[in-house]
């Protein structure tokens, strides 16, 4: 039979020491993680910025004026007409994001004639008035909107580079990066929700 110590054993307290320091040390790991992953999320989802170039979308938007993104948005819904959607035309990674407003979705029909928009055979009615449409660009003849095609128009119709335009034309859902739900304050325009 083995002499048994008399003395004191640290051992066993070291151990119990040592455990509860990697218990913490991975319940710290985890909560940072969590918080930045959460804050990726929220970032990513709601506040991606971008900052609107040209007069095109006057008076919602001016030049210059930083706008936020929601890209969560279109995960969980189809844009629809009257969103004031971002994105790339054609995709080109080389020029900037484009801030423009929806005016007809997926199956849509859409031409300009006499200076006005018609989606469907029916004038275009919106919250914005636009002014008279001097140039319909690829518009004026019928266009069917295709299965994730959107039709854009700016604000200010008579200075906007938008769907008319055979360098944007129609925008694909794969394109759009999200819809604008906030603007920054910016000359006669202040800062708020965007509807």
């Amino acid at each position: 039979m083995g002499r048994r110590s008399k003395g004191l054993n640290f051992n066993k307290r070291r151990r119990n020491i040592e455990s509860e320091n990697v218990a913490e040390f991975i319940k710290m790991l985890t909560s940072i993680v969590a918080a930045i992953i959460i804050a990726w999320f929220i970032i990513y989802a709601w506040g991606t910025g971008t900052e609107v170039i040209g007069s095109g979308m006057e008076p919602t938007f001016y030049n210059g004026q930083t706008v936020f993104i929601s890209r969560f948005s279109y995960l969980i819904k189809r844009p629809k007409a009257g969103d004031i959607v971002v994105f790339l035309p054609n995709g080109n990674q080389n020029t900037h994001y484009y801030v423009k407003r929806v005016v007809a979705v997926p199956g849509d029909v859409v031409v300009i004639k006499g200076n006005r928009l018609y989606v469907n055979e029916k004038e275009y009615e919106s919250e914005v008035e636009y002014d008279k449409i001097a140039d319909p660009g690829i518009a004026s003849n019928d266009i069917t909107l295709m299965e994730d095609e959107y039709f854009v128009l700016g604000d200010n119709v008579n200075t906007s580079e938008d769907s008319r335009s055979g360098n944007v034309g129609m925008v694909s859902r794969k394109l759009i990066d999200g819809r604008v739900w906030f603007k920054l304050k910016a000359e006669d325009s202040h800062f708020g929700f965007v509807n």
